[in-house]
Parts: structure tokens; C-alpha cells; sequence
């Protein structure tokens, strides 16, 4: 099982083969429906990285396989173009999930 990087952002897809993640870049909507059915048909594939941007792009697209398909799991992203702060999303899910707040 591998998982599978579908990225905007060239640093973001070296970073990720630096780190034995495979991908590839997107920019277009076409580009990305191109790339998940790519990742879709490889059983090898067990996670699909998706940069934040690109699902905010194609949400409908990624949101629909996320919801009818079970395999291969969908995770979003952060990169450089992010809008959302990871230690504020991690603050926020503790909060959530045992109601303490840090």
C-alpha cells in the first residue's frame, strides 16, 4: 500500500518524493479529475494527498469520490497556499473532541 500526491505546487512534490511520497502536479481542473482517476485504478494505492487548493478548485469532484467511493482514502492537505493555520485546526479538534482548550 502507498500513497499517492496530487499537487500545485512543485515544492510541496519534491518534499513529498523526498520522503518516498510518488505524485503528481496539477493546475487545471481537467489535471486533477486526470490525476484521482489515475491514483483510483492503482491498488496499490491505499491514500490520495491532496493539496488544499486543489480540492478548494475541484471541491464538488473531490468531495463526491470522498463520499461514494470507500477506496482509496482522500486526505487534504496543507501547502504554502493554505489559508488555515495547522496548530489553530489542531487547538480547534482538541477543543472538540475532549473540551479542553489549549
Amino acid at each position: 500500500m502507498k500513497f499517492f500526491l496530487i499537487s500545485d505546487n512543485i515544492d510541496t512534490l519534491m518534499g513529498m518524493r523526498l520522503g518516498g511520497i510518488e505524485g503528481t502536479l496539477a493546475h487545471e481542473k481537467d489535471e486533477v479529475r486526470a490525476a484521482l482517476e489515475k491514483a483510483m485504478c492503482d491498488r496499490d494505492v491505499a491514500v490520495v494527498l491532496i493539496t488544499q487548493k486543489l480540492v478548494n478548485e475541484s471541491e464538488q469532484m473531490v468531495y463526491d469520490l470522498k463520499l461514494n467511493r470507500r477506496y482509496p482514502l482522500i486526505l487534504e492537505i496543507p501547502d504554502r497556499h493554505g489559508s488555515s493555520h495547522i496548530s489553530t485546526s489542531i487547538s480547534k479538534y482538541v477543543r472538540e473532541a475532549i473540551g479542553i482548550r489549549i
